[in-house]
């Protein structure tokens, strides 16, 4: 029998999901922007997938488990933030903003619930 992997979680799946998004959204982004905002927010949307690997694979260690899926939640928020400044800037239109927008907080309500039930996941 195969071993379940995190790559086979909803949250996981949404957060690469998630972070594909983005950068195909960044691709367009201002040229002076590339060291900036593209950078911040292509990390940040993948960090939350590299947090929640290294979080699973710290599950026989509950406070390192958690530690690992608050960071997964900070990179998240930290994603929306630089969601916001793209469409203050005018980088994305409105719809796009929405559409990753949902996708973030659908992410952060998944890290909440593994947050707050750490034994599910």
């Amino acid at each position: 029998m195969a071993e379940y992997t995190f790559q086979e979680t909803t949250l996981y799946k949404k957060a690469f999901k998630q972070a594909k998004d983005v950068f195909e959204m960044t691709k367009s982004f201002p040229k002076e922007e590339t060291y900036s905002l593209t950078d911040q927010i292509r990390r940040s949307s993948r960090s939350v997938c590299a947090n929640y690997a290294e979080a699973q694979r710290k599950k026989r260690y509950p406070a390192n488990f958690i530690l690992k899926l608050t960071d997964c939640d900070a990179e998240n928020s930290e994603t929306l933030v630089w969601l916001d400044f793209a469409l203050k800037c005018n980088y994305i239109k409105d719809d796009m903003f929405k559409e990753l927008e949902s996708q973030n907080k659908d992410i952060g309500k998944l890290l909440g619930h593994a947050l707050m039930n750490p034994g599910m996941y």
